[in-house]
């Protein structure tokens, strides 16, 4: 069996690594021409555990390679990005052409298994695209079991976490949802060669909302605890602690706040049931403001903070710690940290420092003259403010004696994990 994996970044490489660890042969399709080199030299792009050493092993061995063209295979699995665009809208495109790039190789008995997070109906769309495509080829049908299908379609959405890629890739359950049942149990027999943890059948409608549903919970159970921690704040009362106490009670289990919900699936997947049910998405809605607006809102207190030194903001300098949307990993991508830091550089401070120890360099978007990307040590010893905004493992241990003279702003409860684990 020959699979290839369309879309090499943050889900693709891994589902491709750990496929190819299982003796399969496996190409690797991206448009990205250095990439595709760097994966080919055994190295990789992105930082998650084990990684590496899958992409060098399976590379080594020949059960991996990569490449910018596409060709032919016995299965196809789609993992390209489908961003929002304006006004919040998905944008499939990517998907789109990925189909179009798989029906010019398809043959008869080939299985496409699509994993992007996409708006529900997406699979009938992209199977009936491939159809105009490919007419000398019969697809399946939504809830029509036709026997003399050429290609079978299924929707097999991702839900791992990043840092825990590899490990949630092999353990989790997975959702395999057909446009017909014989599709479903078709890429479930592929799933099954790789995932421990359960496959569950349904159809592809279905799998395509499940996928946002869950992270839609979890944008939601963030917003209550990111609202709470607004109105601690406005109390003056110890988030955390509360938290700890209320969580005492048998049947509450209420989450960390932050300074906002960043990656490219919690904060990006319920706008793909709101764009699609604007009129029945209230809470939904409700949830995506609140945790845009506790962005909007540590930015407001490190205003009112520097206004309180009774000093010119030219005259301070800030440090912000941490800058990837979770902690222990690289990736930026719709980050609250990476919102917060932007803002705080155009404030313009004396100096910003920049302390993300999973980069080696500042994004683009954050690199000016007054910004410097630095260790811990030399931002804490530098700056008059310290922000805190991701909880990163290597921040623990952070010597409370440095910033006895700083004004801390604590988005993520550092301070007070810190000060337990000292005994203060």
């Amino acid at each position: 069996m020959i699979v290839s994996v369309i879309g090499l970044g943050y889900i693709g490489l891994p589902t491709a690594a750990v496929l190819a660890s299982k003796g399969i042969k496996v190409i690797g399709v991206d448009i990205n021409s250095d990439i595709v080199n760097t994966i080919n030299d055994g190295n990789v792009h992105i930082v998650e555990p084990d990684l590496h050493a899958l992409v060098k092993d399976s590379i080594s061995n020949g059960n991996l390679t990569a490449t910018t063209k596409y060709e032919k295979a016995d299965v196809f699995i789609i993992s390209v990005p489908t961003p929002l665009i304006e006004e919040q809208k998905p944008d499939i495109n990517f998907v789109k052409s990925a189909a179009e790039g798989i029906a010019s190789v398809l043959e008869k008995g080939n299985l496409i298994i699509l994993e992007s997070t996409c708006p529900v109906g997406t699979s009938e769309h992209i199977v009936e695209l491939m159809s105009s495509l490919r007419s000398d080829l019969s697809f399946p049908q939504n809830n029509k079991e036709n026997k003399e299908i050429d290609v079978n379609f299924a929707y097999c959405p991702e839900r791992v976490l990043p840092g825990k890629i590899i490990r949630e890739l092999v353990n989790n359950d997975r959702i395999v949802g057909g446009i017909t049942p014989d599709c479903a149990m078709n890429a479930k027999k592929l799933y099954e060669v790789f995932v421990k943890g359960s496959c569950f059948i349904t159809d592809s409608r279905t799998a395509e909302l499940c996928k946002l549903t869950e992270n839609s919970f979890r944008d939601m159970n963030i917003a209550f605890a990111n609202e709470l921690s607004i109105i601690c704040d406005k109390a003056n009362i110890d988030t955390w602690e509360l938290i700890e106490l209320a969580n005492k009670h048998p049947r509450v289990s209420i989450l960390e706040p932050g300074p906002g919900v960043g990656g490219h699936c919690i904060a990006v997947d319920p706008w793909f049931i709101i764009n699609s049910f604007p009129n029945e998405s209230h809470l939904i809605q409700t949830s995506r403001k609140v945790n845009t607006q506790k962005t909007e809102y540590m930015i407001e207190k490190i205003k009112q903070t520097v206004s309180s030194t009774q000093k010119t903001i030219k005259d301070l300098s800030i440090a912000c710690l941490g800058l990837s949307f979770k902690p222990n990993i690289d990736d930026l991508r719709e980050s609250p940290a990476m919102e917060i830091a932007d803002q705080v550089i155009q404030m313009g401070f004396n100096k910003v420092y920049l302390v993300e120890p999973n980069i080696n360099e500042a994004p683009d978007l954050l690199k000016c003259n007054d910004v410097l990307l630095t260790d811990l040590d030399v931002a804490i010893n530098s700056a008059e403010i310290i922000v805190i905004l991701v909880k990163h493992k290597t921040f623990y241990n952070l010597k409370l004696s440095l910033l006895s003279d700083k004004i801390v702003i604590d988005a993520v409860g550092l301070m007070k994990l810190i000060k337990g684990k000292k005994g203060v």
